[in-house]
C-alpha cells in the first residue's frame, strides 16, 4: 500500500507546525493480483469505495509512475498539484536526483516536468531548471 504524502506548514495561533497531507485526495495505491474474490474483499473494506475502473474492468497503474512518485517524494523535491495534461512532450531527465524520471515538459516563465497518474487523472508538478531533459 502506498499513500503519497505533501509535508505543509500549517500556522497555528502560536507557531507553524508541519502537518502531513495526501497528495491525491482520496487515492490509495495497492498492488496485488485481482481475482473476484479478492475484489469483492477490497470493496468491502472501511473507506474503500471504489477502485479505478472503465467499463467495470480495474485499470492498472504502470509500476513505472508509482516508482517515479515514491522516488520524487522520497528527495524531498518541491512539488504541487498540477492540472492534468493529455497534450504536451514527454521528456525524460537526464543526471541528477531525479535521473530517468519522466513526465511532461510544460513551460510557463519556468520550466516545469508534470509528472502524470493517468489512470486517475491527477498530476504533479516540479521545476526542473537546470536538469538536463531529453524526448522520450
Amino acid at each position: 500500500m502506498f499513500l503519497p504524502l505533501l509535508r505543509e506548514l500549517h500556522p497555528w495561533s502560536d507557531r507553524c507546525q508541519p502537518v502531513y497531507v495526501p497528495l491525491f485526495s482520496g487515492y490509495t495505491f495497492v498492488r496485488f493480483e485481482l481475482s473476484a474474490g479478492l475484489r469483492l474483499e477490497l470493496l468491502h473494506t472501511g473507506g474503500v469505495i471504489g477502485l479505478i475502473s472503465a467499463r467495470g474492468v480495474a485499470i492498472p497503474i504502470p509500476a513505472k509512475q508509482i516508482d517515479d512518485l515514491q522516488r520524487l517524494l522520497s528527495q524531498k523535491v518541491p512539488c504541487s498539484l498540477h492540472a492534468f495534461l493529455k497534450v504536451g512532450q514527454r521528456v525524460r531527465v537526464r543526471g541528477g536526483c531525479l535521473d530517468g524520471m519522466e513526465g511532461i515538459l510544460e513551460q510557463r516563465g519556468e520550466k516545469n516536468l508534470v509528472i502524470s497518474i493517468e489512470s486517475i487523472e491527477r498530476a504533479v508538478a516540479i521545476t526542473v531548471e537546470g536538469y538536463e531533459l531529453e524526448m522520450v
